[in-house]
Parts: C-alpha cells; structure tokens; sequence
C-alpha cells in the first residue's frame, strides 16, 4: 500500500513541478503516473551507479553533487517521455529539487502513520 501511495505522491510532485517551476511540463495524469514509475527505476538502478562513480566529485562538492544527478535524471526524463519537457538544466535542478521535497514530505506522512498503526 505505502508503494503505491508514493507512486501516487512522486505523480503529484511532477504536476506540483509542472506547476510552480517555469520551463517543466506535464501533459496529463497517465504521463506523471509513468514518470513516477521510471523516476522509481532510476532511483533504484541508476541513480546509485551515477552516485558512485561521482563519488570523488560528491564528497569535494559535500555531496552537493547529488542535486545535479537529480537533475540530470529529470532532464533525462524531459527528452524520452512523450508529454513531458524540461526547457533547462535550471528548470530541472529546480523540478529535482521540488520532487525531493515532495518526496521527503510523503515519507515522514507514511513514518508517522505506521508508527500510529504499530502503536
């Protein structure tokens, strides 16, 4: 169920996105379900592997770094989803930075929540 509510919450981060940061667009609801999904794939794929081989780049930079490689992915997503554009590089840090916080915000909701159902 959590898996689910996140896939849904990621799909909400890419309107809230498309909404707030200039230069990032979304076509519709099935188009932010499917980039959720393949955001979801590359976080678990390919973005450690990106991690890693930044790694030298990411500990000088105070793992700063990070923000690009999300960046990198979200522009990446802007070229190979139909439905989906990112004008720039400062639109894609910008909408990285937005699905973070989205995502940071739905799993403290989710962590609160289990623990009330635990208790």
């Amino acid at each position: 169920m959590k898996l689910i509510i996140r896939w849904f919450a990621v799909a909400v981060g890419f309107f809230v996105a498309a909404r707030f940061v200039p230069g990032v667009h979304v076509d519709g609801f099935m188009t932010a379900i499917l980039l959720a999904a393949i955001w979801g794939i590359l976080g678990l794929i390919v973005r450690p592997i990106l991690v890693v081989l930044t790694l030298p780049v990411t500990i000088v930079t105070f793992g700063l770094f990070i923000f690009v490689i999300n960046a990198a992915l979200f522009a990446w997503l802007g070229h190979v989803i139909v439905g989906f554009t990112v004008d720039s590089f400062a639109a894609a840090l910008l909408g990285s930075l937005v699905m973070s916080i989205v995502g940071s915000v739905v799993k403290g909701i989710l962590d609160r929540f289990g623990r009330n159902e635990k208790e």
